[in-house]
Parts: structure tokens; C-alpha cells; sequence
């Protein structure tokens, strides 16, 4: 399988969903792809996403218009909106926009929904490369609980391997170098469902594997199983360990149980995924929680926390604000290149301990040098105190400590790290044993 190739480090990039919900249009991708150029990408951000819906023509924020009409092609497979994505139109899907954001050094990726579209299993629309039609491959009893665009597809049915093999060689086609798979990281392996299973995330690896591109693949929602952490390593590159992320503290707590439950299983091309960064401006047509537009109600500790918690676990990074939007402090959170070096460079990122209101965690450096993470979960300021045995060196160890936040070295410490970390904020450190 060819999913090891792709995702070596975890992917950084920005996902439409936050700001614009299913109504992104292409000035809105162009335009984040172009500051991702001039300000992101040399820290390591390039992949550009665009979410869900780009098939749906009347699509405005985020709440999904059950049973409309969807742009579809003839052969079963939906295809972008002209009247959102203008390059689209005449046949050329998402080559041109692919084809833009390449030229700026950046990569495109696109969101899909697991199975078949409705309005092809009504149509009974042939599916290329078989002589199967749509009605045939689909599960109608599979369905979204959230969304009404697809059916399921029988991963036993005939034809339903041409399908998924037309649809990624047509994805291969318009330059996609990303597919985040919706409706699939929980649903394949829920036990209570006859028709879920974890066929149609096989059918979807071998189909990105023939089609003669390599892309990540992206499973979501979560929570992912853990016990399915093998499987899931075999076929994709990263996989939603939550449901959705939103700029609230309680949700950003609980990532940390989150962590600590998938921690050990990163490898390269494989990643438990955290969900997408709600930091900066979000919401711009988003109505989700009745939130609406906004900038993120996280404090600039949380945003902290958020950044050093993905970090060292090494989760992927996908920015979910208005990138035009952003002041100098969300930019200044993106590109440091101190705390970014922990995706590319760290290994053995794990929870060190854990008291009432207190969670440490630790890694190691290619270079040999230590990572030590405090985070303060409670309602007021911490002295925190971390002692270097905990870390597999002696008691009467020095080390020189460099502050990755700010940047700055703040000396030598001997036999303990020790430091005072404000409420839902945290202290990230590198350590270079003397």
C-alpha cells in the first residue's frame, strides 16, 4: 500500500469548515491559498482544503439543504458547483484550481462523504468502468445521520470497486493531492450497523492506490476506536480521534484524554488527528452552536495550550480561521518555527503525569535533546515542578533550558525543571542535557 509514502511528517494546512461551513467559493480558497504562500509556507504549511458540499449550487453556511439537487456527472460522481467555483465550469472540475494553488507551492486537497450520491441511486446513473449502475452498488439503509447527499456503498456489491476507482482517478485527474473521507472514521466500525464496516474504507485505500497519484487520505468524524488503531494504520494517513473542535475550553480539556488514549500509535504516514486549529477569525458563515462569526473565544492561554498539546503529540495541523484575517498574534501562534519543529523532528511524545489540575507531558528530539511540556488545566496560576529523573536522567542532572514560546533561553536548571504557568495555559521547553 502506498499510504506509508505520503504524511511522513503530519500534514499542515487550512480546511474551509470553520470559517465558511459548506459554502466556500473559489476566490475564498484562492485567497487563503495565496497568504498560506506569502506568510505560512515556509514553516511548513501547504496543504489547502476545501470542505464539504463544493457540488452543492445553493449552499450558504454551514446547515446542509436535505434532498436538493447536486452537479453530478454523467458517470455517477459529483463535481464542483460553477456558479461557487467558476473554473469549474465546461467539464474542467477542480483541474485549474488544483493547477493555481500549485503554482504557489501549495497543495489541494478536498473533503468527500463515504458512498454513492442519492440522486445517482434514483437516476440509476452507470458507474464508468462496469456495467453496474448506481442503484446496484448502493446500501440504502447506510445512510448520514447528518447530511442526506449519499447512500452507502455495498463494499460486496459489483461494481462497487469501479466506483470508488472512478472516482479517485477522476480526483487524480484534477491534481488532488488530499481527501478528507466524511461520514466514515466511526460509522465503518460501528458494531450496531449491518451495513457499516470496514469495507468501504479498503475499498477507498485500494482506490487511491491504483489511481496513480499519491494523496492523503483523511478519515472523519471521530471518535476513532482504539482498538481499531491497526487497521486504521494500514489504510489511512491520519484519523479524527474527536467529533468536531470548537473554540471552548471544556473541549480543548478533553483533548487531553484524547492524547493520552492514542499516544504511542504516530508513525510516519500515519496520525491521530486532533481536528482542525478554531483560532483567529471563524464562523464567517458558520452557524454551528449559534456561535456565528467571530474571532475564537479561546484566551490567548488556551490558544497556547492548543498549539503545544497538537504539537507534541504531533497531530496534524489544520487552521481553521479566515488566513487574510489574521493579527499579528494568530500568525505569530502558527510560525513558530521552536514549537513547529516538534510535527517534523520529536519522537515518543507521551503523558508524563497527570495530578487535579496538572498534565506534563514529554519527548524526545532527533538530536537528543528533551521536550518538556506543563499545562495548568486548573482555575488559577501554578507553580509546577517536573524532576529530570522522571525523564530518564540522573537526579543531579543539569540541563540548559530554552523557553520555545518565547524564544529565549532562560538558563540551567539541575536535578528539576521548575516554572509558574497561568490558568488553562502552559510552559514548553527544550532541554539540552550539560
Amino acid at each position: 500500500m502506498e499510504q506509508r509514502n505520503v504524511a511522513l511528517t503530519p500534514p499542515m494546512g487550512w480546511n474551509s469548515w470553520d470559517a465558511y461551513g459548506a459554502s466556500v467559493t473559489e476566490d475564498e480558497i484562492r485567497g487563503n491559498a495565496e497568504y498560506m504562500a506569502a506568510h505560512m509556507l515556509s514553516f511548513g504549511w501547504e496543504y489547502i482544503v476545501c470542505d464539504i458540499q463544493w457540488y452543492e449550487p445553493g449552499a450558504i453556511n454551514s446547515a446542509y439543504r436535505p434532498f436538493v439537487p447536486l452537479e453530478m456527472d454523467a458517470y455517477s460522481r459529483l463535481i464542483p458547483a460553477p456558479n461557487r467555483f467558476p473554473s469549474s465550469a465546461d467539464g474542467h472540475g477542480f483541474r485549474p484550481l488544483a493547477d493555481y494553488i500549485h503554482s504557489l507551492g501549495l497543495r489541494f486537497g478536498i473533503h468527500m462523504l463515504r458512498g454513492i450520491p442519492r440522486q445517482a441511486v434514483h437516476q440509476n446513473t452507470p458507474i464508468l468502468g462496469t456495467t453496474a449502475t448506481a442503484r446496484e452498488i448502493a446500501h440504502p439503509f447506510s445512510v448520514c445521520s447528518w447530511n442526506t447527499d449519499m447512500y452507502g456503498v455495498n463494499p460486496q456489491a459489483y461494481g462497487a470497486q469501479a466506483y470508488y476507482n472512478s472516482l479517485f482517478d477522476l480526483y487524480a485527474s484534477w491534481g488532488v493531492d488530499y481527501v478528507k473521507v466524511d461520514d466514515i472514521c466511526t460509522t465503518a466500525y460501528h458494531p450496531t450497523d449491518p451495513y457499516a464496516g470496514k469495507g468501504e474504507i479498503e475499498l477507498i485505500r485500494h482506490a487511491i492506490d491504483q489511481c496513480g497519484r499519491p494523496m492523503v487520505l483523511s478519515l472523519s468524524p471521530g471518535p476513532a476506536l482504539r482498538e481499531q488503531a491497526d487497521h486504521l494504520c494500514a489504510h489511512a494517513n491520519m484519523w479524527r480521534m474527536t467529533g468536531d473542535l470548537w473554540d471552548e475550553w471544556h473541549q480543548l480539556a478533553e483533548m487531553f484524554d484524547r492524547c493520552r488514549l492514542w499516544q504511542g500509535v504516530s508513525c510516519p504516514g500515519c496520525w491521530p488527528d486532533c481536528d482542525m486549529l478554531p483560532l483567529g477569525h471563524i464562523g464567517i458563515r458558520s452557524i454551528e452552536h449559534g456561535k456565528g462569526d467571530r474571532w475564537t473565544r479561546l484566551s490567548r492561554e488556551e490558544q497556547r495550550t492548543m498549539m503545544t498539546l497538537f504539537c507534541i503529540f504531533r497531530s496534524p495541523l489544520m487552521m481553521g480561521g479566515e488566513l487574510r484575517d489574521n493579527d499579528e498574534w494568530t500568525l505569530s501562534l502558527l510560525t513558530n518555527p521552536d514549537v513547529l519543529r516538534l510535527l517534523h523532528h520529536s519522537d515518543g511524545a507521551h503523558e508524563l503525569s497527570r495530578g487535579a489540575s496538572s498534565i506534563l507531558w514529554a519527548s524526545r528530539d532527533e538530536d537528543g535533546s528533551l521536550y518538556l511540556a506543563f499545562f495548568n488545566t486548573g482555575t488559577h496560576e501554578a507553580h509546577l515542578e517536573c524532576a529530570l529523573s522522571s525523564l530518564g536522567l540522573s537526579s543531579q542532572s543539569s540541563v540548559q533550558v530554552r523557553d520555545l514560546w518565547e524564544r529565549e533561553d532562560i538558563g540551567t536548571m539541575t536535578g528539576s525543571v521548575h516554572c509558574c504557568v497561568p490558568c488553562h495555559g502552559c510552559r514548553l521547553f527544550r532541554l539540552h542535557l550539560l
